[in-house]
C-alpha cells in the first residue's frame, strides 16, 4: 500500500514540475528612431505601446535608440517599425510617409535622409 501511494505521489510531482516550465517568447529589440525632443519621446513610446505584445519601450533623446521588450507571439519588429513610422518618425528599417512626417510639430521635424 505504501508503494502505491509513493508511486502516485512521485507521478503527481513529476507532472506538476513539467507544467511549470515556461517558454520565454520575449525579445529585447533596439533600433534607431529619428526625433529631436521630449515631445518626440512621448509620441514614439506611445506608438510602441500601441503594438500588441510590447511590454516596455524607452526612446533615448540623445542617442535616438529605442529599446523595446516585445512578445514575439503577439507581434513582430516589423509591426513595431510600421507603428512608429505611422506617427511620423523614420526608423532604421521603415521610413515614415511624407504626410505623416508633415504632421509633426515644427520642433519635432528632424533632417531626413
Amino acid at each position: 500500500m505504501n508503494k502505491i501511494i509513493l508511486i502516485i505521489l512521485m507521478t503527481f510531482l513529476g507532472f506538476s514540475a513539467q507544467a511549470q516550465t515556461k517558454k520565454n517568447k520575449n525579445l529585447k529589440y533596439t533600433t534607431e528612431v529619428n526625433g529631436n525632443c521630449e515631445q518626440c519621446k512621448k509620441r514614439i513610446e506611445k506608438a510602441a505601446f500601441s503594438v500588441p505584445g510590447v511590454k516596455t519601450a524607452n526612446w533615448d533623446v540623445s542617442s535616438h535608440q529605442l529599446t523595446v521588450i516585445l512578445n514575439e507571439e503577439k507581434s513582430s519588429t516589423e509591426d513595431l517599425n510600421k507603428a512608429i513610422a505611422k506617427v511620423g518618425h523614420d526608423t532604421k528599417d521603415v521610413k515614415a510617409a511624407e504626410a505623416d512626417y508633415d504632421n509633426l510639430h515644427t520642433c519635432c521635424k528632424y533632417v531626413r535622409e
